[in-house]
Order: structure tokens, then sequence, then C-alpha cells
């Protein structure tokens, strides 16, 4: 595993710090969950942790983090700027006991500027960096779910910034602080958008011909070969059929008459997606697939997530664990993740106290003091 035998202490928060702290736990480090005691934070993203509960504003509950920040490589935080600071339990308390620490930060608009102590979600986040103007229909932006934002911009990134602060500690031999912003993280990660958008961009005008109109360009969903369509069962295949070749073979194989479309008229679009989109709903999507399956023309099945594992493709991958949900990626040749406790749902309070040399009476004065809390010993009668 690749990141076998780093030490990670992840504070509970919400999806985009648990992500961040699956990525690192998939691919070998060792990640230690730290929530609050009786008020636990809902997570779904647990798999490989195991988890400790502490109360953090307790003098006790400092001083088991420190201590454990002294053994620990990462620390990732998800709370406004300031939080840990009130706690003493900021970057400077940490990293002056232990100056190999990577201290993660990850947050909406970051450490520092107006928004930094705002409160916010993902499409606040996407609506700072830009990239919600260009998402969703002609009339209103619309967020894709949080993916953008949480996941890629921001658990992923912080992820990434965790590794290249741990590779340049190889030689520097000290931690640093990563300031992960998900706003900065989406608007990194969509970059292309600007550039591509440029006027020295030799394909502005190809995939913008109508630039200042959100869902009427070439990849927004208004061209009719790069869109999905209704089939007969109410299920719908996926067009990405950009590149003359690839739309040659898809109106070759709906039986349309080309000469009838001009592909690269925008004002020719919504016919030409209409008469698509009729021939579509004339059959079921197991039978476009089964149409396309030997049309090498871009168009694949739109899957849903309680049948995607079952796919041809990905279970001859095995792309899905037999659960349904997805597996790490990438996948790596020498050094691959392997999974371990995959619910996540071990609490080791207690076995993680004792290494760290509490006494049982000490424990249980911590646990009467609501300082920790230990899992509910069941009766073997």
């Amino acid at each position: 595993m690749a990141l076998k035998g780093v030490k990670v202490l992840e504070l509970a928060g919400l999806a985009p710090a648990p992500f961040c702290g699956l990525v690192l736990s998939d691919f070998g480090a060792q990640v230690l969950r730290i929530d609050r005691p009786h008020n636990r934070q809902p997570d779904c993203l647990k798999r490989g942790k195991k988890s400790i509960f502490i109360d953090l504003k307790s003098a006790k509950g400092k001083e088991i983090v420190k201590r454990l920040s002294v053994g620990a490589d990462v620390v990732i935080e998800p709370f406004r700027p300031g939080v840990m600071e009130s706690l003493s339990l900021g970057p400077k308390d940490l990293m002056a006991i232990n100056d190999r620490l990577i201290y993660a930060r990850l947050t909406g608009y970051g450490q520092s500027g107006p928004l930094a102590r705002a409160a916010g979600h993902d499409i606040n986040y996407l609506a700072i960096s830009g990239i919600l103007s260009r998402l969703g229909t002609t009339d209103t932006p619309s967020p894709p779910i949080n993916i953008i934002g949480d996941f890629a911009g921001g658990g992923l990134i912080c992820a990434l910034g965790i590794c290249m602060a741990l590779l340049e500690r190889t030689r520097s031999g000290r931690g640093q602080v990563v300031d992960s912003s998900i706003t900065e993280g989406t608007a990194y990660v969509s970059q292309w958008i600007w550039h591509s958008m440029s006027a020295d961009s030799p394909a502005r005008d190809l995939l913008w011909p109508q630039l200042s109109k959100r869902g009427g360009n070439l990849l927004d969903g208004c061209s009719p070969f790069y869109r999905c369509y209704r089939t007969k069962d109410d299920k719908f295949m996926a067009v990405g059929a950009l590149e003359p070749q690839f739309y040659d073979r898809l109106v070759a194989a709906l039986g349309l008459d080309a000469d009838k479309y001009n592909r690269y008229d925008v004002n020719d679009w919504q016919r030409l997606a209409e008469a698509i989109g009729d021939i579509f709903a004339t059959k079921t999507q197991s039978e476009w697939t089964q149409v396309f399956e030997k049309v090498d023309a871009c168009v694949t099945p739109v899957l849903d997530l309680q049948s995607v594992h079952q796919f041809p493709h990905n279970r001859n991958r095995e792309s899905f664990f037999s659960d349904g949900t997805p597996k790490p990626s990438p996948l790596l040749s020498r050094t691959p993740a392997v999974h371990t406790n995959p619910t996540g749902d071990e609490i080791v309070t207690k076995e993680v106290l004792q290494e760290m040399g509490y006494s049982d009476n000490e424990i249980k004065e911590m646990a009467a003091e609501s300082v920790i809390e230990l899992p509910e010993t069941k009766s073997k009668l």
C-alpha cells in the first residue's frame, strides 16, 4: 500500500474531510477518527478507519489529542478558522510538539479573507468559485449534487495537498500547513473552462458558440450529439459523438439522413436533437445498448447506482465492491489499495488510551466525566 505507515488523525466533520481521510485510508494510511462523545458526527465514509471519542473542550481531552499528535504524520481539520486555535490545538500548538506534522485545514473559503469564517455549503462554494454560473439550464444555475465542490475541489484536492506535503517532508524533514479551500479547489479542477473560453483558445468558437449563454454550447447539454436521450422504457442513453467520425456512425446507426441536418449550425441543433430523441424513444435501453456495442460511436447506457456494478465492463475490472459501492481509484500496479474494516465502525477509544499509557482507572474516570466515550459492554447472560 502506497501510504503504509502514515498515521492520520481525522477530526470528524462533514463529507469533504471524511472523504479526504477515506482516500488516505484506502491507500494504506492508518486513520484514526476523533469524534465527539455522546454526540457523534453522521459519517458514511468511515471505511478502513477506527474511531476514538474525545471531548476537545476538556483539558484532559486536549491533552489526549496533543499526545496523539506527537506520533502522527497528518491531522485533518474541518472546522472554521479559529476554532482549533481557541482550543489550543491549532497548527502552532501541535506543530510545536511535532515539527514533522502535516496539518491539513479543509474549509469552504480558506483560512483568510472576508468569507473565511462564514457558513456555507457546496452550492455556495461553487457560486463563489464562478463555476456555478456555467452549470444548469439556460434559465437557472444548478449544482450537480455536491460532487465538484465537496469531493473534487474539497476532499480530493486536500488529499493531494497532504501527499505533496508528505513527499516534500522526505527532503526537508519538516511538516507544514495545508490550507485547502473548497472554493479555490473547485475553481482549480475547473480551470479548463477559463482557458478554453479565452480569446486565444483555438477551440473557443467550437466549444462555446454561444459563449454568454449557459446551456447553449457544445458540452453543457445543448449540443444534440453530446446529451442524454430517453428510451422506450424511460431510461436513458448518453451520447458523446463529438468528433465527425463518431457523429457519422451515430446517425448511421440511428438511420438518420445526415444531409438533412447541419451539425455545425447551432440554430439547427434543436431540430436535430428532436429527430434523435424520437428515434431513441423507439427502443429500450437494453436494445440500444446492444446496437451500440457493435458501433464505436461514443454511446453508452446511463446506469443507475443499483445496477452499475453488474455492467459487464465494470464487472470485468472488478470496479465495485460486492455491495455495489465503488472501489478506490486509481489502480496501482505494485502497491494497490487494500481494504480492511469495511464499515469503519470499530471504536478503539480504550485500546488507544491504554497504548498511550493511561491506566484502567484513569480511563474509567474520564468516561465518567464524559471526557471520552467508551462502547457499551453487552451482557453475556
